[in-house]
C-alpha cells in the first residue's frame, strides 16, 4: 500500500481556486493588497495544482479583519470611486458621454454667439447640428441604457 498524500500535495478544484481568489479580493478591499499584487496572485491561484500552491499565495495575508472593516470605512475615497463603477447598464459611460456632449454643445453655442455678435448678423445656428448626439443619448437613456437598475 502506498503512503498517504500529504495535505499540501492534494490536488485542488476550480471551486478551491475560486475561494482563494475571493479571499484575495477581500484583501484588496481591506487594503492588504494592491490591484497589481492581486493580478499577480490571481494568476498564480488559477495556475495552482495543489493545496500547497494555494496556501503559498495567501500565506503572508493572515486572518481577515472583521467584516465591518471594509475599504469604504478605511478609505472613504475608495468608497466614492467604487460607487461610480458599481453602476449597471453603462451608467458611467453614459455620464461621461453626456458630459462630453454638453461641453461640445456649450463651446458651439458660445462660438456661434460670438460670431453672430461680431458680425452684427444672425448667422446660421450651426449648434443645432450638435443636438443630434444629445438626442441619441436621450433615446438610449429613455430605452434604459445608462440608468441604474430599479431596486425591488
Amino acid at each position: 500500500m502506498s503512503d498517504p498524500v500529504p495535505p499540501s500535495q492534494l490536488r485542488v478544484s476550480d471551486a478551491d481556486r475560486a475561494l482563494v481568489e475571493t479571499r484575495l479580493r477581500r484583501a484588496v478591499e481591506v487594503g492588504q493588497l494592491e490591484l497589481r499584487e492581486f493580478d499577480e496572485r490571481a494568476r498564480l491561484v488559477w495556475a495552482a495544482r495543489t493545496r500547497g500552491d494555494l496556501d503559498a499565495v495567501t500565506a503572508d495575508l493572515g486572518p481577515l479583519p472583521s467584516p465591518e472593516v471594509t475599504a469604504a470605512s478605511v478609505h472613504p475615497a475608495r468608497r466614492d470611486r467604487s460607487a461610480v463603477f458599481s453602476d449597471t447598464g453603462g451608467g458611467t459611460a453614459m455620464r461621461v458621454l453626456t458630459i462630453i456632449w454638453a461641453c461640445v454643445l456649450v463651446v458651439n453655442v458660445v462660438t456661434w454667439a460670438a460670431v453672430s455678435l461680431g458680425t452684427a448678423d444672425l448667422v446660421f445656428p450651426w449648434p443645432l447640428f450638435v443636438t443630434a448626439p444629445g438626442a441619441v443619448l436621450l433615446t438610449l437613456y429613455v430605452a434604459g441604457i445608462g440608468r441604474p437598475e430599479e431596486k425591488d
